[in-house]
């Protein structure tokens, strides 16, 4: 078993890493005290090519390999998860299921664009009344009585379609270029009626709602979309009819793969900032250091922080592999997701009072850390994937 990084992985996870301490780390604070979007940021990380890592060179993308994409989220998050986040959404819950289900002229049109960094992508599933329970969601797609209707701006297509309803917990929801949308062509068939849309948000009944005032991450915009009979060209439809639940799941077995690599990247920074505080905070005549009991929390911290991050690239090594990865996606993401959340629970106990601050950085760490346990699957729906992939 052989688990060095190649060259060409440790020049990438150098690289990133170089620029987040020189360009990203003096501006966190800042751009999250003001909710500010790092949409500078996020413009000159897309010129290293971390905007559409996994898209083969012809569609605009480097052509790398998912652990490669795993080590450049670790190294944005471990410095700032809100950002690691916005890249996580347009690289893989975006671009993969396009590659994977859309036509040439989707991928002329809009996945060159998205791999480029020049617009951003944003994933549309969640609504109020249906989460973890995908199948459930009301939002309804129909086919336009008129047939040809508007032709300026369906684009050649035969007819379009009207959609209605509500997203929420939308990233990257104020800022994106386009949107992919899940809502209900046949309201009788309940999880296989769902079909994808590709919207752009100057589509004709588009809007952008809400912002959530959230706890933690709170430069990475979450917003409610509404849609009031929102018109969509024929030719924007992603895939068939009804197969719109078949992508939001090929999606999300992806995107768990980059939540667990979030994760492992905040565990990190939040033990490298506990380790430097440690060595420099003094009590009863020593530095805390020094003492057992926050050695321990440190030894544990790395620990259990090791397990995630193996855990993290074995499931992007299956799926490089072209090997099954649903289950082990899911085991990392449940894994390192609720290590994370017992990590910076340490590192802020380590810090002490100052650790409740909002001056230090593991104040931040703590709150961006809570809801990775939630998105692209909870907790509680891992454990239900882990166990029927063993009880099958």
């Amino acid at each position: 078993m052989d688990f060095s990084l190649t060259d060409q992985q440790k020049l990438i996870r150098d690289t990133v890493r170089q620029f987040v301490e020189a360009e990203v780390r003096p501006l966190v604070k800042e751009l999250e005290g003001e909710e500010k979007f790092p949409l500078d940021l996020l413009k000159k990380i897309a010129d290293m090519g971390c905007c559409g890592m996994l898209m083969p060179e012809e569609w605009g993308g480097p052509g790398l390999d998912t652990v490669s994409y795993v080590l450049m989220i670790e190294e944005v998050a471990r410095v700032y998860t809100a950002m690691s986040t916005a890249l996580g959404v347009t690289n893989s819950a975006v671009q993969v299921p396009l590659l994977q289900f859309g036509t040439e002229a989707q991928k002329q049109k809009y996945l060159k664009r998205l791999a480029s960094g020049e617009i951003l992508g944003s994933f549309c599933l969640t609504e109020a009344a249906a989460g973890s329970d995908a199948a459930g969601i009301q939002a309804t797609a129909t086919r336009c009585a008129s047939q040809g209707c508007h032709p300026e701006r369906s684009e050649g297509s035969a007819f379009c379609y009207r959609l209605n309803g509500a997203k929420t917990w939308v990233t990257n929801g104020s800022v994106a270029g386009v949107f992919i949308i899940f809502a209900k062509t046949d309201q009788s068939a309940g999880g296989k009626g769902i079909t994808a849309f590709l919207v752009e948000p100057s589509f004709q009944g588009f809007k952008i709602g809400r912002h959530e005032d959230k706890m933690g991450q709170r430069s990475s915009p979450s917003v409610e979309i509404l849609l009031n009979d929102c018109e969509v060209p024929a030719a924007n439809r992603l895939g068939e009819e009804g197969q719109g639940l078949k992508i939001a799941l090929s999606a999300l077995d992806g995107g768990r793969i980059g939540i667990a690599a979030q994760a492992v990247g905040l565990a990190q920074g939040a033990l490298d900032e506990s380790i430097k505080y440690a060595k420099q905070r003094r009590a009863f005549g020593k530095t805390i250091s020094d003492f057992q009991a926050i050695q321990w929390m440190i030894a544990d911290m790395q620990t259990e922080l090791e397990a995630a991050r193996g855990l993290t690239y074995y499931a992007a090594w299956l799926k490089d592999s072209g090997k099954p990865m649903g289950s082990a996606a899911s085991k990392a993401k449940l894994y390192a997701s609720e290590m994370a959340n017992r990590v910076v629970y340490k590192a802020v106990q380590i810090h002490g009072s100052v650790g409740y601050s909002r001056e230090t950085d593991v104040e931040r760490m703590y709150r961006d850390a809570r809801v990775i346990t939630i998105y692209e699957g909870t907790s509680e729906v891992q454990r239900m994937i882990i166990a029927r992939d063993l009880l099958k």
